[in-house]
């Protein structure tokens, strides 16, 4: 005798396969899924990761030509951290790494964040120096930021100062009319910062403001640290003649930001010598 058709044993069995199946499908789904939002919401974080380093620092020197808001800067090293996070050794991305730090250091009104800035941009120049010793990008930005970091404690130690002049020094060797002659500039301002004790010594800042001003005659912050001199070594005339020469000026292409800060300084001057 046949055994009656049992539909709810029929449904039990049928609803079991089902419910095995569901898992199988989880089981393989649930991973590809985890890893493919792991893809979106690492390339949504990272906007610049995995991109040709060429396209990030295109992009960075966008960000930098806008540098007078400083988000633009902080933008800037955001896209260059991220391509070199794949590119460690290259010596483009390290040495704007480094100049873009001492930029947002030398602007930012947040003491950490000017202080993360100059160590930041110390390591980036210190890398880019390793990785190209004989050019001088990475030499110029590395004496930048040590000469960043060492003004808020006002040059307080000789190594400060010797690895500014080192830095500099270097940079005039291998290419004297880099930045338009930046590195005397560099010069300049450390020995008119630093203390005598230290080796400050008015009349050689002079010496290399003048001779950086031949070079870069156009250099606008060259200019205004020059009238600075000149107003500490009482040449009043002379700084005057300066003063009238930078107001004349057009700021140089590129350089605006620059140009509005040196006269704004000498502004500043101006009223000390009427």
């Amino acid at each position: 005798m046949k055994r009656p058709y049992n539909n709810d044993a029929l449904g039990v069995e049928f609803s079991e396969n089902a419910r095995k199946l569901g898992l199988l499908i989880l089981v393989i789904i649930l991973p590809v899924l985890a890893i493919s939002c792991r893809k979106a919401s690492t390339a949504s974080a990272d906007p610049v990761a995995g991109r040709p380093p060429a396209e990030a620092i295109a992009e960075a020197d966008q960000f930098y030509a806008g540098r007078g808001d400083l988000v633009k800067v902080r933008q800037g090293v955001v896209a260059l951290r991220l391509a070199q996070r794949d590119d460690q050794a290259n010596f483009e991305l390290a040495w704007r790494l480094a100049k873009f730090n001492y930029y947002l250091g030398a602007h930012s009104p947040d003491d950490d964040e000017r202080d993360k800035a100059f160590h930041d941009g110390i390591e980036a120049g210190k890398l880019a120096v390793k990785l190209q010793d004989g050019k001088p990008e990475g030499h110029f930005w590395l004496g930048a930021n040590y000469g960043g970091s060492a003004k808020t404690s006002i040059l307080s130690g000789l190594t400060d100062f010797n690895d500014i002049r080192r830095e500099m020094e270097t940079v005039i060797t291998l290419d004297e009319g880099y930045q338009m002659g930046s590195a005397y500039l560099g010069l300049g301002q450390l020995y008119l910062e630093a203390p005598g004790l230290l080796g400050g010594d008015t009349q050689k800042a002079i010496q290399y403001l003048e001779k950086g001003l031949k070079l870069g005659p156009d250099h606008a912050l060259m200019r205004a640290k020059l009238v600075a001199a000149y107003v500490e070594a009482h040449r009043n005339e002379d700084a005057r003649k300066q003063i009238d020469a930078l107001l004349a000026m057009k700021p140089a292409a590129g350089y605006e930001p620059e140009y509005h800060e040196a006269v704004a300084e000498v502004k500043k001057l101006q009223e000390k010598i009427k």
